[in-house]
């Protein structure tokens, strides 16, 4: 199968769409590149869409590359017929080509292989002939210097034989099919050694988040992910043991029946090889590749959750270019004060301690009115952390003179932020607290602008997440910041290096160079002229130029989504409207009567045109909601004020697969089980709430000791 019926295949899009997405790719054009301008050549396909093609491309060039390898190395022991190559050229997965492949690998010494040294292989194929009563007679003539008697050379056939049975594809496929069907995941307790205290008292602390798998077992086909994902983590840390259980009975008469035809004294040499087998060969690796293709599936699937949150996070509502005090909340060592300008610079800094042991509440608070009205602040953000509640009830007390809204901010991440390359050659002058109360008051000014200088791994919005794959969760997430960082469009002018690095064809070389060239040229003009910048080329331009944004340029359309290839149809159309450049945007009326049927090219359609349309009417929108006020109730302070049946106001902070979280104010999250999302059966968590949404839960559980809270979504 060549590549294009491959991709069809899994996708089930048209011919034309998938060859013409390819030809991009091959063309190094991005995602949000070809599903923002090339939707003619596409088919109008969207960002999911270009990504499946992306993702089973990348699949069936591993798969040739694998069996471009094992071809060679068959060939290299003069073992490649025509036909061998042609059944390894045609597979259509890698289980089936690792299945063919497994009589030629080069493995270990194996017992079948010392049998074979020892000239045991005809007694075997006498036995599986199985058309001889006189097995033991004909195995006395095999004995020599190696094998003793007939019992050594029947055990010696037997293991050629199990071998022989391992790699046989139809067996082992209908073993998978049996494992996959009816396996059983179990799970045992490891008892701490008595002599190990260390070990005993983790197993009594730590180890108690685990044991509900201390003696578990589930149809490992029903296993959720995240259920499976924590009894990975319990075994890794050396709580349980995890072991796959099968009806051993019927998968050994299954076999039986594919391999003895016969009833003779061959017979019983053949069920003690098919045992052997199953037990020390089949069973083992078939049970290890059903945990590794269950821990792939459940990878994949908590990788999903971590994007899809991570989007919702990326893309919050920003309060947008207001002046902001921000505050990195403490006790014992204060609150981080710092006050950011429109543009998000650093203008002051210093630290107060409204809190225990110094409780100078009273100084605190004329220094945070006497801030607020030098900077002329607009608004405060306020860490989540430690003292977060603490510091929200002081400033509250306030009375400032012009209306101040007060936003409490997800820290999560800071720390990392903080101590991180990019900030400190952001504020090489300044210390790691300076740092993170900067990047809480930035977040609340615009969240995607400010969390792309994070690992994603580090902002906490996923479901064992260090537990995944890396590889695939690096590339996942930054498949998402990408999205998200082009569909909301760039500011070049004052985008940071992290920020344009996800743009569009740029990277993070280019991004290094466009601040640079920035930084000794002074702003960018137009978009034209970002092609001056070192090692800037057509392609990058191509690529990036649509989802760069030029505020108050010298033209108009380099504050928008239309790209400079499309200038000359906007130009075309203003001018037939008899009108200016600039008197085409925004205006409704006009844009309502272009007969867009007059301007298709062969490159740009009606779909393409629409999109031009849309933007020119609201050029550079951004379509996130803006910021607001939220309020915890100020009588919840700790899990202790908790009582079952209180309704209280809370923001979703994390949506797993088996429910969402929800900051109530105080230390503890709760959990919004998926079963208490609704009153019928949920399906998609993301259907019933999205990241930072505002709700109204009903407390159902506390357990105190535990730290947990069971809550209910209250339909108000």
């Amino acid at each position: 199968m060549t590549l294009i019926p491959y991709i069809i295949q899994h996708t089930e899009l048209s011919k034309k769409s998938v060859e013409n997405t390819v030809t991009l790719l091959n063309q190094d054009c991005t995602i949000p590149f070809i599903s923002r301008y090339r939707k003619e050549l596409t088919g109008n396909l969207d960002e999911v869409e270009v990504g499946a093609i992306v993702q089973y491309k990348t699949q069936f060039e591993a798969l040739e590359k694998r069996k471009q390898a094992i071809i060679k190395a068959v060939h290299e022991q003069d073992l490649l017929s025509d036909e061998l190559k042609s059944r390894f050229e045609d597979a259509t997965d890698l289980t089936t080509l690792e299945d063919l492949y497994l009589p030629f690998k080069k493995s270990k010494k194996t017992k079948a292989e010392t049998a074979r040294k020892n000239g045991l292989e005809p007694l075997a194929k006498i036995i599986m002939a199985q058309r001889s009563d006189e097995i033991d007679f004909i195995a006395s003539k095999y004995i020599g210097n190696l094998v003793e008697n007939e019992d050594d050379a029947l055990e010696g056939a037997r293991h050629i034989i199990a071998e022989w049975i391992n790699e046989r594809t139809d067996i082992r496929n209908q073993l998978r099919n049996q494992l996959e069907r009816f396996a059983l995941l179990t799970t045992k307790e490891v008892k701490a050694k008595k002599n190990d205290d260390a070990t005993a008292l983790d197993t009594s602390g730590k180890a108690q988040k685990f044991r509900d798998y201390f003696d578990f077992s589930e149809p490992l086909n029903r296993c959720p992910s995240h259920r499976f994902l924590a009894i990975q983590r319990a075994e890794k840390e050396g709580f349980i043991r995890v072991k796959i259980e099968l009806d051993h009975e019927r998968a050994l008469q299954n076999i039986e029946r594919r391999i003895i035809k016969s009833n003779n004294a061959c017979t019983e040499h053949i069920e003690l090889a098919i045992t052997d087998a199953y037990k020390r060969l089949l069973l083992p690796s078939l049970s290890n590749e059903l945990l590794k293709n269950a821990k792939e599936k459940a990878d994949n699937e908590a990788i999903q959750v971590f994007s899809k949150n991570l989007k919702q996070l990326l893309l919050g509502a920003p309060l947008g270019e207001k002046r902001i005090l921000a505050i990195d909340p403490g006790f014992r060592t204060g609150c981080k004060v710092v006050c950011l300008d429109a543009q998000g610079d650093l203008r002051h800094n210093e630290t107060i301690y409204p809190h225990a042991p110094q409780n100078d509440s009273k100084g605190a608070l004329k220094k945070l009115s006497s801030l607020v009205d030098a900077h002329k602040i607009e608004a405060i953000a306020i860490g989540n952390g430690t003292a977060s509640r603490e510091t929200e009830r002081l400033v509250k007390r306030i009375a400032f003179k012009n209306p101040i809204e007060v936003f409490v901010v997800s820290e999560a991440g800071a720390s990392i932020y903080s101590a991180s390359k990019i900030a400190r050659d952001e504020f090489p002058n300044y210390d790691v607290t300076v740092r993170g109360a900067v990047s809480i008051g930035r977040r609340l000014a615009d969240p995607l602008a400010e969390l792309v200088k994070i690992d994603p791994k580090s902002i906490g919005v996923g479901q064992y997440q260090h537990d995944v794959d890396q590889t695939k969760l690096k590339i996942s997430l930054d498949t998402v910041v990408e999205s998200c960082v082009n569909s909301v469009g760039v500011n070049i002018n004052t985008a940071s290096v992290p920020l344009l690095s996800y743009v569009s064809g740029i990277g993070p070389k280019l991004a290094e160079n466009i601040v640079a060239y920035r930084n000794e040229n002074g702003a960018f003009q137009t978009r034209e002229a970002i092609k001056k910048v070192p090692r800037l080329g057509a392609k990058a331009f191509e690529q990036g130029a649509g989802f760069l944004r030029i505020k108050d340029g010298d033209n108009p359309l380099d504050d928008s989504a239309v790209h400079p290839e499309s200038y000359g149809i906007v130009k075309r159309m203003a001018k037939d409207q008899g009108i200016n450049l600039g008197q085409i945007i925004k205006n409704k009326d006009v844009l309502a009567r272009i007969p867009l049927e007059n301007y298709k090219t062969d490159t740009i359609g009606l779909v393409s045109l629409k999109d031009i349309l849309e933007e020119l009417e609201k050029p550079g929108l951004d379509r996130r909601e803006k910021a607001k006020v939220f309020t915890f109730d100020q009588n919840i302070r700790t899990i202790d004020d908790l009582r079952e049946g209180q309704l209280l106001p809370g923001i979703v902070n994390n949506i797993t697969n088996f429910g969402c979280f929800v900051d109530i104010g105080i230390k503890e999250s709760g959990l919004i089980h998926i079963s208490n999302l609704a009153d019928g059966f949920v399906k998609d968590v993301n259907a019933h709430v999205s990241l930072h949404q505002q709700v109204i839960v009903k407390v159902l559980q506390i357990d105190s000791a535990r730290k947990r809270i069971q809550l209910k979504l209250h339909k108000s």
